[in-house]
């Protein structure tokens, strides 16, 4: 496949090159760091964010929205968001 793209480098604003489901977990830390988070049902989503030392709790996210933030976890504990999407 062709990719137009292919010599530019990849930043925090660029679009993702990378998608994977995300199954919130209070042990586990996402494979891979994201750019964003896609929230395809709308809810509270926790997480940890790429340099963060405590997590943070986005409340009343609505479907559809996409989150602006490098994370490294999604929590089980305090998201009730699901259908949520790591852009990286």
């Amino acid at each position: 496949m062709q990719d137009s793209y292919n010599g530019y480098a990849s930043s925090p604003m660029s679009p993702a090159e990378n998608c994977f489901a995300i199954i919130p977990s209070d042990a586990l830390e996402l494979a891979e760091a994201t750019k964003g988070l896609y929230v395809g049902m709308g809810g509270d989503v926790t997480l940890r964010s790429l340099h963060g030392q405590s997590d943070v709790k986005f409340v009343n996210v609505p479907s559809g929205a996409i989150l602006d933030v490098r994370a490294r976890a999604v929590r089980a504990t305090g998201t009730t968001a699901s259908g949520i999407v790591g852009l990286a």
